[in-house]
């Protein structure tokens, strides 16, 4: 992009804070000290001014109304992204996350003062626990790959307290992107598991891979093709087998929210992502929340501290006594905001309307893909779960990919899907609507697609020229790869 963006029918307008500054202006003022002033001490003092920009409140108005009118969120479109669950967050949590007793706390206060924001986080994660079949959670982890890593570490604590910490982690050929970053970053080695013609763990070719240097199996379910790992309690076996730990990364668990717990499938240790199975804020959006829960084993290399619950008394309190935990993952006890938005959601939700949640991510993620097939056909066979994975391999015939579908969606009013991932799949569209979107929604979608398609057979340029409405057209991606340039 160069230049300043083009306003409809007048100049340009000044595109950064810094080029509407001005000497003088200002947008806010301090009130009139009642204390005694107290000067900055000497070796703490600026030299000279800060530089910041100087506005009036009229130009910060308007300058980042713009920059919002110029952006996409859940709250003005359909995000289908698969693999990231971006779902409509409800005002209810937010409102709730706003009352001044959350949001004032302080995390220094003593714990008589807290006493509801710790009641709240207990609460919160014996529910996390009961929905995933775990015995305990930590709070902490400020992300689903904060989770992760957080994951892997108490594996890595679990196997040197008993003597090896071991040295690989066994993940698919599907996996998230983050999965084998976090794999290296606990400093274990990852080790690719492949897929079988169906698009599950072969799981003849990973008890090949399984030995006892393997701390542990990282596994969604579904997984990350959006389909359920049928052979899930023989993978657990097998793991178990070698005395390593069977971990689920929650990307998905939106899709069995109800239904079925990753504890009665077998595994040891989940994280969950907040933000997309509980409706909380998201990428730009947050700060997020990724919560790992562990069967009763792993219990003591959890995070420090964690809220302990005295029966006999009714209070809460920090547990700081715990020798073998890993060490803090995050500063104080997690984002709290977001896990009040989280808690929220479950409360609203209950039990019944939990497991409907799963069941209408399934329903609707089933009937899109029913409606776009034709033209984009599944991947893998079989019924996907919460997502599916398409392929624009038929497409390819007239010159299109992928790329070149998401872009024009940009063009027709909706948010691409995710494309080119899972890696193993060719021209990849990875489709997520989530349970919070309507059929209207999803057969405008639809209706998209299928325009794309055909439009893509009977004029390919068009696709190739896209996103044609949108402040920033296409850029050239190779060349944006070897000369980046990140400065206006």
């Amino acid at each position: 992009m160069s230049g300043a963006p083009v306003r409809r029918g007048g100049p340009p307008l000044p595109s950064t804070l810094r080029e509407l500054s001005r000497p003088g202006r200002r947008a806010s003022g301090f009130a009139t000290l009642d204390v005694p002033e107290a000067g900055v001490p000497g070796d703490l003092a600026r030299e000279g001014r800060p530089g910041l920009p100087e506005v009036a409140e009229r130009d910060i108005v308007r300058h980042f109304t713009r920059l919002s009118q110029m952006n996409y969120g859940v709250d003005t479109g359909f995000y289908p992204l698969g693999s990231c669950t971006m779902k409509y967050n409800p005002k209810v949590a937010e409102a709730t996350a706003a009352l001044p007793g959350f949001a004032r706390l302080h995390p220094h206060q003593p714990e008589d003062t807290v006493q509801g924001a710790l009641e709240l986080l207990w609460t919160l994660e014996r529910s996390l626990c009961e929905v995933t079949g775990m015995h305990r959670a930590t709070l902490q982890p400020p992300a689903g790959a904060a989770g992760e890593l957080t994951g892997l570490l108490i594996m890595r604590g679990y196997h040197t307290k008993n003597g090896n910490p071991r040295s690989k982690i066994v993940i698919p050929d599907s996996a998230h992107g983050t999965n084998p970053a976090s794999v290296t970053m606990a400093g274990y080695v990852p080790v690719h598991a492949p897929s079988d013609a169906r698009g599950l763990v072969d799981l003849g070719q990973l008890e090949k891979l399984l030995d006892e240097e393997v701390a542990g199996l990282m596994l969604t379910n579904p997984n990350t093709l959006g389909l359920f790992e049928e052979e899930i309690e023989g993978i657990a076996e097998a793991v178990h087998r070698v005395g390593g730990l069977l971990y689920f990364d929650g990307a998905n668990l939106n899709a069995i929210l109800g239904r079925v717990r990753p504890g009665d499938m077998g595994y040891d240790i989940v994280h969950m992502n907040v933000h997309k199975t509980f409706a909380t804020p998201h990428g730009g959006g947050g700060p997020g929340a990724g919560p790992v829960a562990v069967v009763e084993r792993l219990e003591p290399f959890l995070p420090a501290p964690v809220v302990a619950h005295d029966e006999a008394t009714g209070r809460f309190r920090w547990d700081r006594d715990r020798p073998d935990a890993i060490g803090r993952v995050h500063g104080f006890h997690g984002n709290f905001g977001i896990l009040v938005r989280a808690f929220a959601y479950v409360l609203a939700h209950g039990h019944d309307g939990l497991r409907e949640v799963g069941e209408r991510a399934v329903l609707n993620a089933n009937y899109l893909a029913t409606l776009v097939r034709d033209a984009y056909p599944l991947a893998f066979p079989g019924r996907p779960m919460h997502e599916f994975v398409s392929t624009a391999r038929p497409l390819k015939a007239h010159g299109v990919r992928a790329m070149d579908v998401a872009k024009r969606m940009i063009d027709l009013g909706f948010h691409p899907s995710t494309v080119y991932f899972p890696l193993i799949v060719e021209e990849a569209m990875m489709v997520e609507p989530t349970e919070t979107e309507s059929k209207e929604t999803l057969d405008a979608f639809a209706e998209a697609l299928l325009r794309v398609a055909r439009e893509a057979a009977q004029d390919p340029e068009l696709l190739h020229d896209a996103p044609t409405t949108t402040p920033v057209r296409r850029l050239d991606e190779a060349r944006a790869a070897r000369d980046l340039r990140v400065r206006w």
